[in-house]
């Protein structure tokens, strides 16, 4: 009997305990009013233009460095081939200025090449002590 007395007891105290449960669940959320709601729209729009904003901008910049890498390629690809005409009239020069080459050019021209050499001897000529000896 006495358990059967005290079965409204323990079901009004659920009820005050649901009903503090609830005004502190109440106290985790803050009251939102008309004017803090307005203030997240416009912090949002904000945040959302700037972030358009950025990403335009690195867009542009993304599509600089894109032709730079382009322009980049063509440079490279036109040094190549500089470098590739330079190395050409390198040999050319050289095929020109062989002993071979230069010994038909003189031929062609109608030199004949000498049977008894003589050598210059600069020391000999500038030596002004050896012409004083001599003279």
């Amino acid at each position: 009997m006495a358990i059967a007395s005290l079965a409204p007891a323990f079901n009004r105290s659920k009820e005050i305990l649901a009903e503090k449960s609830a005004r502190a669940g109440f106290k985790l959320v803050p009251d939102i009013s008309e004017e803090k709601q307005a203030n997240r729209k416009f912090m949002a729009i904000v945040a959302s233009v700037l972030g358009f904003i950025f990403l335009l901008t690195l867009l542009f910049i993304n599509t600089l460095l894109a032709q730079d890498a382009f322009k980049l390629a063509h440079l490279k690809l036109e040094a190549k081939i500089v470098s590739d005409q330079r190395e050409a009239i390198a040999r050319h020069i050289d095929q020109v200025s062989s002993p071979q080459s230069l010994a038909r050019a003189a031929s062609a021209l109608g030199m004949k090449p000498s049977e008894t050499p003589i050598f210059l001897d600069l020391q000999q000529a500038t030596s002004p002590q050896r012409s004083l000896g001599n003279g």
